[in-house]
C-alpha cells in the first residue's frame, strides 16, 4: 500500500541533518549544562550558541529566548504569567486560537476571576481589526492573544497590525507561531510584540522541544519551579540533544525558505485545482484557497458527501495509506467536531466532511495525483 504523508501541520519528519546533528551531540556532548566540569561547560556553550542562534533569526536578544517542551508550555507561561505576576485583569482572544490558548485563559477565568473577551470574526474566521480596536479602547489591563497562522485553516493575522494597536492602546501581545515559525519570517525589531510561542516539531525538528520569546524586561516570571535553568524561567535540566536539533531545523529552515515556500504553495495550488476538477462541489474552509490570505503549508476542505457517510470518510483514506486530519492533532482522539470550524460555517455544511491537508518540501505532485484519484472513488461509490 502506498503512504502518503498529507499531516504536517500535526508534526513534521525530520530532516536528516537534524539526526545527524543530535545524534553526534547524544554521543559526544552528554553533560549536564549546569555542571561546572568541562562535560558541564561543553554543554553549556552549545546551549548558549544556540540559544543566540535562534534569536538572531528574529533579530532579539539571546536573554529573550526561553526553551521549554513545546508550543504549549510557552503559551502557558505567557499567558499564565501576564495574569498572576503582571496584573492582568483581561486576555483579548478569539475562539479560533488553538486550545493551549483557549482552555489556558478559561483556566485562569476561572482561578482569578479574569475578563476574558472574544474578537469577532467574519464568515472565513479572519479577524475584525475594528472590532479589536473597540475592546482594547474599553479594557483596562489587558493581553491580547492571538495566533499567527491558524492551524486548522490557515488564516494568517496581520500580526504588524495587531502589535501596533497593543501598543497604542499599551495593551501585552501575545502570539501563538506554532504555524509560522520556520515558515515565514518576521523581524521582531518592527514588530512590538512581548511574548510569543514555537514548536521544533512544526519545522522538521524533534519533539518535545520548543521556545517562548520573552520581550526584555517584562517582568515574565516562571512557570515550572526547582532550579535556576533559563535564567530562572524554565526549571529543569534541559535537552541539549533536542535542542540543538531545533537549531539545526530552524537554520535548515531560514536557508531554504523562500525555495520551499514556492515548491510548497505549487503544490498547495496544484491540489486545490485538481480537487476542482475531479470534484466541482468541492469547497474551501476559512480563508485557505486564497494563497495571499492563507499559509502556504495546508489547505481545509469540505468533501460533498452524504452526512450518513461522513464518518468513515477519513478512516476511508487511512485505508488507502493517506494521512491528513479533521483538525489539530491535540484533540483528535476527542471525537468532538472542530472548535474552529463549529465557530465559521453553518450548520448544513459542518455535517459534511471536512479534511485539512498539509504539506512539505518532501510532498511530491504524485503523492497530490494519488490523493487527487482517491478522493474522486471515494465519492464516487
Amino acid at each position: 500500500m502506498r503512504q502518503v504523508y498529507l499531516d504536517n501541520a500535526a508534526t513534521t519528519a525530520l530532516r536528516p541533518e537534524v539526526i545527524n546533528r543530535m545524534a553526534e551531540v547524544l554521543t559526544n556532548t552528554y553533560g549536564n549544562a549546569s555542571s561546572t566540569h568541562s562535560f558541564g561547560r561543553s554543554s553549556k556553550a552549545l546551549l548558549e550558541q544556540c540559544r543566540k542562534n535562534i534569536a538572531n533569526y528574529f533579530k532579539v536578544s539571546a536573554s529573550e529566548i526561553v526553551f521549554t517542551s513545546g508550543g504549549t508550555e510557552a503559551d502557558n507561561l505567557a499567558l499564565r504569567s501576564a495574569v498572576r505576576d503582571l496584573g492582568v485583569t483581561e486576555i483579548i482572544t478569539s475562539k479560533i486560537e488553538h486550545h493551549a490558548v483557549l482552555h489556558t485563559a478559561q483556566q485562569l477565568q476561572k482561578e482569578y476571576g479574569i475578563k476574558l473577551n472574544f474578537v469577532e470574526l467574519d464568515e472565513c474566521g479572519a479577524v475584525n481589526y475594528e472590532h479589536l480596536k473597540r475592546l482594547l479602547t474599553d479594557s483596562n489591563k489587558s493581553v491580547v492573544s492571538l495566533m499567527h497562522v491558524n492551524n486548522e485553516i490557515g488564516n494568517i493575522l496581520n500580526i504588524e497590525l495587531v502589535a501596533k494597536l497593543c501598543k497604542e492602546y499599551n495593551a501585552l501581545f501575545h502570539s501563538d507561531c506554532v504555524q509560522s515559525v520556520g515558515h515565514f519570517k518576521f523581524d521582531l525589531q518592527d514588530i512590538p510584540i512581548d511574548f510569543f510561542a514555537a514548536s521544533a516539531h512544526k519545522f522538521h525538528g524533534p519533539k518535545g522541544v520548543g521556545f517562548c520569546f520573552v520581550r526584555k524586561e517584562s517582568g515574565l516570571k516562571p512557570l515550572i519551579f526547582g532550579g535556576e535553568q533559563e535564567r530562572g524561567y524554565r526549571a529543569g535540566t534541559e535537552a541539549i540533544h533536542n535542542i540543538v536539533g531545533m537549531d539545526e531545523a530552524l537554520k535548515i529552515a531560514h536557508d531554504t525558505m523562500d525555495i520551499e515556500r514556492e515548491k510548497i504553495t505549487s503544490i498547495k495550488t496544484y491540489f486545490i485545482n485538481q480537487l476542482k476538477q475531479v470534484i466541482p462541489s468541492v469547497s474551501f474552509n476559512g480563508g485557505c484557497e486564497d494563497i495571499a490570505k492563507s499559509t502556504y503549508t495546508l489547505v481545509n476542505v469540505c468533501f460533498p458527501i452524504e452526512p450518513s457517510k461522513a464518518s468513515m470518510f477519513q478512516f476511508q483514506l487511512d485505508l488507502k495509506g493517506i494521512a491528513c486530519s479533521k483538525g489539530s492533532a491535540c484533540q483528535s482522539g476527542s471525537g468532538q467536531q472542530s472548535h474552529v470550524l463549529s465557530e465559521i460555517l453553518k450548520e448544513d455544511k459542518l455535517k459534511h466532511p471536512s479534511v485539512r491537508f498539509s504539506f512539505s518540501a518532501f510532498t511530491t505532485k504524485e503523492e497530490i495525483d494519488y490523493t487527487v484519484n482517491v478522493l474522486k472513488e471515494i465519492i464516487s461509490v
